[in-house]
């Protein structure tokens, strides 16, 4: 009995959750969050590309060095065609979505609240981002966001101190970027989302097009062997087989509804040591006053052999 209504506490705690406190990164990236631990294979290919088939151009805006303990920001941007539409889950047309993860180096992370300036707080505002788990701080994702206003997403992030933690060094590290618009057309299970391309299992004649349930279509192909093979079809590819069609297998049955895609790129980032730049700015001030020095010894010696009349 004590176990049942603490099963339905916790369950009741959860519906809340998500009726009055829902966060916005759930629906993305949760899938892949959920099955992979670890968002980059050996390859380099980040996990959101095993569900967003489609290649499209992802740019990322960083300084080129930063000191440690500042706060700076990565900027990702997501460009696409604002005026296309995808197809949602139950078909029907809507405003592209976009998301971005961000692989930090070890140390980076996300800049706390309290160390944002007033204009990082404006670009960051509305923007809620995550981290991919509790053992990579360091992976930060956003999204779902409307893609009319977020195609370029702001990223906060704090910078490591060599002087506070013995395994960070200054030098040179890789960042890996990640822009997501659209929805994928593979879920983490295999199968295939009603914004992709259906084909037909089996080689035949089209010998029906039915109505599916939900707003869908059921293709049925009769093969050589008398035997028929139906293919379903959900709500939002448009069915471009026509009744009478011979097709091979594999062949298209239904339009490729997707207009979105992910594309991934890496970035580098210096954590520079302040004393080196002081370093470099002193020995700039020491060879500019040796040319000045040289100058006025030589402009001191032509006096010399004027007067002398050399």
């Amino acid at each position: 009995m004590r176990r049942s209504f603490s099963l339905l506490l916790s369950s009741l705690l959860a519906l809340s959750a998500l009726l009055f406190a829902p966060q916005a990164s759930w629906a993305y990236p949760f899938w892949a969050q959920q099955n992979y631990d670890y968002p980059r294979e050996a390859t380099g290919k980040l996990a959101c590309a095993n569900c967003h088939l489609a290649k499209k151009p992802t740019q990322v805006e960083l300084p080129q060095a930063v000191f440690p303990d500042e706060v700076f920001k990565v900027e990702v941007e997501i460009p696409y065609d604002t005026k296309v539409q995808q197809v949602s889950g139950d078909g029907s047309p809507t405003g592209l979505n976009v998301g971005a993860v961000v692989m930090l180096p070890d140390g980076f992370t996300l800049a706390p609240a309290d160390r944002l300036s007033d204009e990082l707080k404006e670009e960051t505002a509305g923007v809620y981002v995550t981290t991919w788990n509790e053992e990579n701080p360091n992976i930060l994702l956003v999204g779902p966001l409307p893609g009319d206003d977020h195609q370029k997403i702001v990223f906060p992030i704090l910078s490591p101190d060599p002087a506070t933690d013995s395994n960070i060094h200054f030098g040179k590290y890789q960042l890996h970027v990640g822009g997501n618009r659209g929805r994928g057309q593979v879920y983490p299970t295999g199968e295939k989302s009603n914004n992709s391309a259906f084909t037909a299992s089996a080689a035949g004649t089209v010998s029906a097009v039915n109505a599916g349930e939900n707003g869908g279509s059921v293709v049925v192909i009769k093969t050589a062997d008398g035997n028929s093979v139906s293919e379903t079809i959900p709500a939002g590819p448009s069915v471009t087989a026509q009744v009478g069609d011979v097709v091979a297998a594999g062949a298209a049955l239904t339009n490729d509804p997707n207009v979105g895609g992910f594309g991934q790129l890496d970035a580098e980032v210096v954590l520079q040591n302040p004393v080196r730049i002081y370093g470099l700015l002193a020995f700039f001030a020491a060879v500019a006053l040796a040319q000045i020095l040289l100058v006025l010894k030589k402009r001191q010696i032509e006096k010399v052999q004027a007067a002398e009349g050399i």
